[in-house]
């Protein structure tokens, strides 16, 4: 795929949520984050169905809504309650769908891989909506800032002088010189993120936060990249030209997300 067709799929992808994240209101936030990741978890089912493990798309999508329902209604449903809900909801379901000996026998796969999409994907995702509400669009931006331009120096700089092989497995390409640049580069994206987006951010908090954030990107990114060397394809689906698919693009949030929404909360409460 040629950068002229990966340039433009990323301006109109930059456009879409920087019009969403700024102008909507907080129910079409919430709904296009819903979007975001019942897609994300679609591909993530398509990777593990490659491998014959038969997650089952419907009960896992309705446990992820639920899961984000205890997002949007903090009080009227709980985190705990709606872990209860999805436990009860999975349980019903397999004893139903599981009628045969062959399905016995993928049972453990299905079943793990169907409650576990969910938790991975729909619970770190829906931080982005409190996000949002407790600290608005420039936390956000904050947050990109230091992820993408931390990506783009681990890229750059790992490119031309990588040489130690950071995680050869799960991301052959990532290399501990990228790693450390990524970080630097985390750090002053960070410093530029504050003057540009949220000046009364505390200068030493933006940069701890750009450096630990970055830092969990780089987990979160490479464990995202073990499913997919499991299910033996270099991108989560080709829904996006030149970028491969919607869970490729937020896989370094799943981790960094909610990270980056404790740090602010434990610092400026």
């Amino acid at each position: 795929m040629n950068f002229k067709t990966r340039t433009i799929t990323a301006i109109i992808l930059l456009a879409i949520i920087v019009t969403v994240v700024e102008w909507a209101s907080s129910p079409v936030f919430f709904a296009f984050l819903q979007l975001i990741i019942l897609a994300s978890i679609i591909e993530f089912y398509g990777l593990a169905q490659r491998k014959n493990w038969q997650p089952r798309l419907l009960p896992g999508l309705f446990s992820a809504l639920i899961l984000s329902f205890s997002f949007f209604f903090p009080e009227r449903l709980p985190l705990s309650l709606a872990l209860v809900f999805i436990l009860l909801i999975d349980s019903i379901y397999f004893l139903i769908y599981t009628k045969s000996i062959e399905k016995v026998i993928l049972f453990p796969p299905s079943v793990a891989l169907t409650f576990f999409a969910p938790l991975y994907i729909s619970f770190p995702l829906n931080f982005f909506y409190w996000l949002r509400l407790e600290h608005g669009p420039r936390a956000i931006y904050f947050l990109f800032v230091i992820i993408f331009l931390g990506d783009t120096g681990a890229y750059l700089i790992g490119h031309k002088f990588g040489r130690h092989r950071l995680v050869p497995l799960a991301s052959p390409k990532k290399t501990v010189e990228g790693a450390i640049a990524g970080l630097i580069w985390a750090v002053a994206a960070a410093f530029l993120a504050r003057l540009i987006f949220w000046p009364d951010l505390p200068s030493g908090l933006s940069l701890f936060l750009g450096l630990i954030t970055h830092a969990i990107a780089q987990v979160a990114d490479p464990f995202e990249s073990l499913f997919k060397r499991a299910a033996g394809v270099k991108d989560s689906s080709h829904l996006l030209p030149g970028h491969g698919g919607i869970l490729d693009r937020v896989d370094s949030l799943l981790l960094a997300t909610p990270v980056f929404y404790f740090l602010l909360r434990f610092f400026q409460s």
